[in-house]
């Protein structure tokens, strides 16, 4: 049995165990080395097990050793770390009390300022399903309550909280960075532009939405004077200290992904106690959901740079860059092929499941057409981001959904969703079309 007939047959099986509900974590790693052993064993054209125990055992301890002390990996504890300790210094929800006291007298303000909200969450967190999670609790049921049409109350939350997967620090580029050996520091900067359009695109399926149906977003509130307004927006400066930090700090060269984190969860602490929001009970349960968050991220990449490792060996990837290139698609098809493959996955599989599937076989593809990695990283995750409202499994949607109850059920927020995802999918031809969205400002560097 040749290395390609094992890794055609270890992609079925992993197919079908995802199908099934088997955690990814598991399925990669248990196919990768039951794959990996096959073909050590029938290297000689006969089985001989007795042959393969040893470079099996190697291949796969070296493999998800070499990540777990990989450098760059050590950026993704600090990120999450970031994100928990700065919600609970409450420097993530005060972007979205400012957004919310400038935009409270605009039709549908309080949505928007949701939407602006998610934005500045996740440049501090990085985490898309935090985000919806988070800005979730706070958003959703204030809109509710404000008798917001029940679609647009969740719906701007839910697709709101996938700005997390662009906007810098994101874990999805991270681990997209450490599996295509790709610089952090450009993908961050990369998905800067492409982050904000998202963002600004959201703000405008609101402000028409509300526009063509004024009783959707009632205005409730009363004069809000400029100087509550100023007073709300000087009250969020530790958020806008923290993603220049990041972000001037990477772009101007003065620090590294990881140093730039490491910088921030300084000042996270130093700011949260000096105004009296943290204290060392708040900081260990910000630890302790940190691990909890970061094994499970661990475990799962550790299984994938397995799965990496046997696709290697198997040859697989190889056949199938020779067989795509044989049908001389062009660029346009090869992408919009792209496209569909993790559109139809994101409807059944969480993101990182998605990438870490898919990259192996993508990544080699790709290079043959000379295509820059940095934008294809940009590309994927906007699929990714997608995937997480994309019914009939959009996590996203599935969070908010826990978060209101029975009050609104998941498909009237699908039926919210709607109109984002055609603003997403707008977006995602501009990045597809002009990769200078996406290379600007890393190439300015």
């Amino acid at each position: 049995m040749d290395g390609t007939t094992v890794g055609l047959i270890a992609f079925v099986a992993l197919i079908v165990l995802l199908g099934l509900r088997v955690p990814i974590a598991f399925a990669l790693a248990g196919v990768a080395t039951l794959g990996t052993f096959a073909i050590f064993a029938f290297r000689t054209g006969v089985f001989m097990p007795e042959r393969a125990i040893r470079p099996t055992t190697s291949l796969v301890f070296s493999n998800s050793f070499d990540l777990i002390h990989s450098y760059d990996l050590s950026m993704i504890p600090l990120f999450v770390a970031l994100g928990h300790l700065a919600y609970r210094a409450e420097i993530t929800t005060k972007i979205y009390h400012a957004a919310r006291v400038w935009l409270a007298a605009i039709p549908g303000g309080v949505a928007m300022a949701s939407v602006v909200g998610c934005g500045g969450f996740s440049a501090i967190t990085g985490s898309s399903i935090a985000c919806a999670s988070t800005m979730g609790q706070i958003c959703a049921p204030e809109m509710l309550r404000m008798g917001y049409d029940k679609r647009l109350a969740t719906a701007s939350v839910a697709a709101g909280g996938t700005l997390g997967s662009l906007i810098p620090p994101s874990v999805l580029f991270i681990i997209y960075g450490i599996f295509t050996e790709t610089s952090i520091s450009s993908l961050f900067l990369a998905g800067i532009l492409p982050g904000f359009i998202s963002l600004l695109g959201f703000v405008l399926v609101i402000w028409i939405w509300v526009k063509r149906d004024p009783s959707a977003a009632p205005v409730k509130d009363g004069v809000v004077s400029m100087r509550e307004r100023w007073h709300a927006a000087l009250e969020a400066w530790p958020a806008v200290l923290l993603f220049v930090i990041i972000v001037g700090g990477i772009y101007g060269g003065f620090f590294t992904a990881t140093e730039a984190a490491a910088v921030c969860v300084s000042v996270t602490l130093v700011i949260g106690f000096a105004q009296r929001r943290l204290g060392v009970r708040s900081v260990i349960e910000a630890l302790r959901k940190t691990a909890i968050q970061t094994t499970s991220i661990f475990i799962i990449a550790a299984s994938a740079k397995i799965f990496v490792a046997f696709v290697a060996l198997s040859g697989v990837a190889g056949d199938i860059v020779g067989a795509v290139q044989a049908m001389e698609l062009n660029v346009v098809m090869l992408m919009i092929a792209i496209a569909a493959i993790y559109l139809l996955l994101g409807m059944f599989l969480d993101p990182i499941g998605i990438m870490v599937l898919t990259l192996p076989l993508l990544v080699p593809l790709v290079e043959g057409y000379g295509l820059d990695l940095i934008w294809f990283g940009v590309v994927v995750i906007k699929l990714l981001e997608i995937g997480l409202i994309t019914p009939p499994v959009g996590l996203n949607v599935f969070i908010i959904g826990s978060v209101v109850g029975r009050e609104v059920p998941i498909d009237r927020i699908f039926a919210g969703i709607v109109r984002f995802l055609a603003i997403d999918f707008i977006v995602l031809a501009l990045i597809m079309a002009f990769p200078i969205l996406s290379l600007l400002i890393p190439n300015s560097m």
